[in-house]
């Protein structure tokens, strides 16, 4: 019997105590994954990316609020290149308690979503900005010589 996946909607505005999130994300996972974590985060959120599709850079938006992933800005998009800010009160409790957080889920989601919506292959990369205005930054970058096909 196949699970279907969990639809947004079904959750309205219920709200799950960030401890809860944080418990899963900082202790539990990184004792099963150990030295692949971070691969395999990347990975799995290239996969989550192709459940739950995005359309527009509006989509993705909303796509994190909704996943409590902190609000994710789009800043520029120049040549083969788009770059994207993520910020939140998580975020920085993080780098308060001196998280090793890569966001790796995050960046793999990102590169997913941009590989859909450009049609060519796309990767990202995290850019951690500890400094007293703390965010994270994303760079997807996508090969125009390497298109996607539809199958």
């Amino acid at each position: 019997m196949k699970s279907e996946q969990p639809q947004m909607q079904t959750y309205g505005e219920e709200h799950v105590p960030a401890f809860g999130y944080e418990l899963l994300r900082m202790v539990l996972l990184p004792e099963l994954l150990g030295e692949e974590l971070e691969p395999i985060l990347y990975w799995a959120g290239r996969k989550l990316a192709r459940k739950y599709p995005c359309n527009t850079i509006e989509e993705l938006i909303s796509f994190f609020e909704q996943a409590a992933w902190g609000s994710l800005e789009f800043c520029e998009e120049s040549k083969g290149k788009m770059k994207f800010e993520l910020r939140s009160n998580l975020i920085n409790a993080r780098f308060k308690d001196k998280s090793n957080d890569k966001f790796s889920l995050e960046s793999g989601f990102l590169a997913e979503q941009i590989q859909h919506i450009k049609g060519f292959t796309a990767d990202s990369l995290t850019e951690i900005k500890n400094n007293r205005d703390k965010r994270v930054l994303f760079e997807v970058a996508w090969d125009t010589k390497d298109p996607i096909k539809n199958t």
